[in-house]
């Protein structure tokens, strides 16, 4: 079994309207399967309201299914006597790295989750010093969080749950609030991790350029599955992409509309180097 497997899961809530009054039952999630092995790195594309932040919550175990079952290393995050060890396995990171800092020196944040779990002191300190050094923020571990960049706080909120030596790290849209440099420092941070440490990723983005290196591309639309597999093969699909209001990255599309002019390239190009070299070639 891979580190996160889900069958035909459902999760429903019931919709209000502004008195309280059910107005009716959304299926946020609408039956799902999903198989992710450990190491892979997976991207997880979708529309807003497609369901993927809701179908992440329920790898951290913050939501629990409606029907079907979702594992994590095994786990069954439908039985309450697991959800410690699954969010040991399984650490997630928000939107908003504010959300997720809450001491006054980046160290200390970054040891607040070993703590909790009891680790022993010294290896705390151990974790804390490897962690920053992995995200590149080991220079700023006696700083106030308070004035470090947004990047840089959202790289603080990774070493965070690196510190606590997940097997898997869930990243829901880490970077929708920050500036391209800082966007462009999270996803190298990320890759990293999944390269060197080995962590599994699973990162829910808008960006289509922060997903062309990644192992599998999963698309979610109206609470399912539509499409999924690797970059090229789902970003050579233009149109498809399209229907579910979904752009591709501006390389690819660039591409796209040289072929439609009649340029022999191969679909699917991912980055501005393989499209010069492809034009080069011509």
């Amino acid at each position: 079994m891979g580190i996160i497997k889900a069958k035909d899961l459902i999760f429903e809530y019931i919709r209000r309207d502004e008195e309280g009054n059910v107005e009716g039952i959304n299926r946020a999630v609408n039956n799902v399967n999903l198989d992710i092995e450990k190491g892979q790195f997976v991207a997880i594309l979708g529309h807003n309201g497609s369901g993927k932040s809701t179908l992440a919550k329920h790898i951290n175990a913050i939501l629990s299914p409606t029907e079907g079952t979702l594992w994590v290393d095994g786990m069954d995050t439908g039985k309450e006597e697991n959800l410690w060890n699954i969010r040991q396995t399984a650490g997630m990171v928000f939107q908003n790295p504010d959300n997720q800092i809450i001491a006054n020196v980046v160290e200390e944040d970054v040891g607040f989750g070993p703590e909790n779990l009891g680790v022993p002191t010294e290896e705390i300190w151990e974790r804390v010093e490897n962690s920053l050094k992995a995200v590149g923020m080991y220079e700023y571990r006696t700083h106030s969080p308070n004035k470090l960049s947004g990047g840089q706080k959202q790289r603080v909120a990774i070493a965070g749950i690196m510190a606590m030596k997940p097997e898997c790290i869930v990243l829901d849209e880490p970077t929708a609030m920050l500036d391209p440099n800082g966007r462009k420092e999270v996803i190298k941070t990320i890759r990293e991790l999944n390269q060197t440490e080995k962590v599994t990723v699973l990162l829910i983005t808008h960006y289509m350029e922060e997903v062309i290196d990644a192992d599998k591309v999963i698309v979610m639309d109206k609470g399912k599955i539509v499409m999924q597999g690797a970059p090229r093969e789902i970003f050579s699909q233009v149109d498809e992409l399209k229907k579910y209001r979904l752009d591709v990255p501006q390389v690819t599309l660039l591409a796209y509309e040289l072929r439609k002019k009649g340029l022999p390239i191969p679909p699917g190009i991912l980055s501005v180097d393989e499209l010069v070299t492809k034009l080069n070639e011509l």
